[in-house]
């Protein structure tokens, strides 16, 4: 037993040994590594896909998808690989998915996940308001929903002059519609012109812009940058001096003023008898 540790001693001792080891020791690694790297790039990974085009807003069913076998550096991390992710979830509202397309998670939504969907969820005591806009309104179709905007209302005072500022703050677009009542993001190749922009405010803002659309003024959306949208703050009015500029144009009529059902009964109750 001596010997034999005499004998390995001697042996490693050697520094012809020793490099002769080092470098099939790195022949190995790289030998290694080298078919490694490359079992990571050629084998191929199965993947689903779609079989058909499909349309913005469109649920995915098991027969719209197949399986393909791609390179895996093809992967990404938005590279959707199972397909419990992929069957019963929506292209999203902006996205056409090409025949023969890998999906991504950025291209497929949940229905809470849909713009129309939001309406469902608005708080009580909120009503929803469209207000009329164009291409040029909106900074050439750079209001999307999701995006939080204010308001701004411009018109001339009593005096005749001009009477501008943020009427309300921190609204959130629920959707972005053309003339025709269709999402205007639905198919990104051919953005149609806007028309309206939908979001919901507190009855009593509701009430104040439906005043403000009334008059010869004009309600302005503004949009913000993106960490205002991801931080918003509470809707409220913004100027209570235009608030007031606003409600002193208009006339609120008291409830006790305004005719019952009843009494329009009576009414023609009553022209009936003569």
């Amino acid at each position: 037993m001596q010997r034999f540790l005499v004998g390995v001693k001697k042996f490693f001792s050697n520094k012809n040994t020793v490099t002769i080891i080092c470098v099939l020791g790195a022949i190995l690694v790289i030998y290694f590594g080298y078919n490694y790297r490359i079992d990571q790039i050629t084998n191929p990974v199965r993947v689903p896909y779609a079989k058909v085009e499909i349309q913005p807003r469109t649920e995915i069913t098991q027969d719209m998808v197949g399986y393909v076998e791609i390179p895996r550096n093809m992967l990404t991390n938005n590279t959707i690989t199972d397909i419990n992710q992929v069957i019963g979830y929506y292209a999203n509202y902006n996205t056409v998915i090409p025949m023969g397309s890998i999906f991504y998670q950025s291209t497929l939504v949940t229905w809470s996940q849909m713009p129309d969907s939001a309406w469902a969820d608005i708080p009580d005591g909120y009503t929803v308001v469209s207000l009329p806009v164009t291409t040029e309104t909106t900074y050439g179709n750079s209001i999307f929903p999701g995006n939080y905007i204010d308001l701004y209302y411009a018109a001339n005072d009593e005096t005749g002059k001009l009477l501008l500022g943020k009427l309300i703050e921190s609204i959130e677009v629920l959707a972005v519609k053309d003339g025709s009542g269709n999402h205007v993001f639905e198919n990104s190749s051919e953005l149609s012109s806007p028309s309206s922009l939908i979001f919901a405010v507190p009855e009593e803002l509701h009430l104040l812009l439906r005043k403000a659309s009334y008059l010869s003024g004009e309600i302005i959306p503004v949009p913000r940058n993106k960490d205002y949208s991801q931080n918003p703050g509470a809707t409220t009015v913004s100027s209570e001096y235009i608030q007031d500029f606003i409600l002193s144009q208009t006339v609120i009529i008291p409830d006790q003023e305004l005719p019952s059902l009843d009494d329009n009964l009576d009414e023609n109750t009553d022209e009936n008898i003569e």
